[in-house]
């Protein structure tokens, strides 16, 4: 036998626990990419650096990597400094000599994620910048490692 007040009650407890997963939904507008200004959004998303000898930032509509090189890159420490919105995840892939040397990943909700690059000897650094959750915007920088 079914005990009638239990049942409301139950039915209550899903409405309200719905309730609270659509406002919580509500509230996180996901960034428009067709509209988005990637060197405003970029202005807050990365931190003012120094010295930067590799940077780029734009928008992913697809899932092919954007590939950015610089020359002469000496070698020693630097930070990789990423982010991207949009929902998803963005890849990092640091290449050198014909060597991958680091592969990193930010989640796009507008944080920042760092990591720290040996480069072993001068020469041509190389950045592929790629994503399965496009489209998305991102932005990156490389620079010498501060102590």
């Amino acid at each position: 036998m079914l005990n009638f007040s239990s049942t409301v009650r139950r039915a209550g407890m899903v409405l309200t626990a719905a309730g609270f997963l659509l406002a919580a939904t509500a509230c996180q507008q996901p960034v428009d990419i067709s509209r988005a200004d990637v060197s405003a959004w970029k202005k807050d998303a990365l931190p003012a650096a120094s010295g930067i000898v590799l940077e780029d930032s734009g928008k992913i509509l697809d899932r092919d990597p954007i590939v950015k090189d610089a020359q002469n890159v000496a070698a020693g420490q630097y930070t990789l400094t990423m982010a991207c919105d949009g929902g998803g995840k963005a890849f990092f892939v640091v290449s050198t000599g014909g060597q991958q040397i680091a592969d990193a990943g930010a989640a796009c909700n507008g944080s920042r994620e760092t990591v720290k690059i040996k480069i072993p000897a001068t020469g041509a650094v190389i950045i592929s910048t790629s994503s399965v959750d496009a489209p998305l915007i991102y932005a990156y920088q490389l620079a010498p490692a501060t102590s």
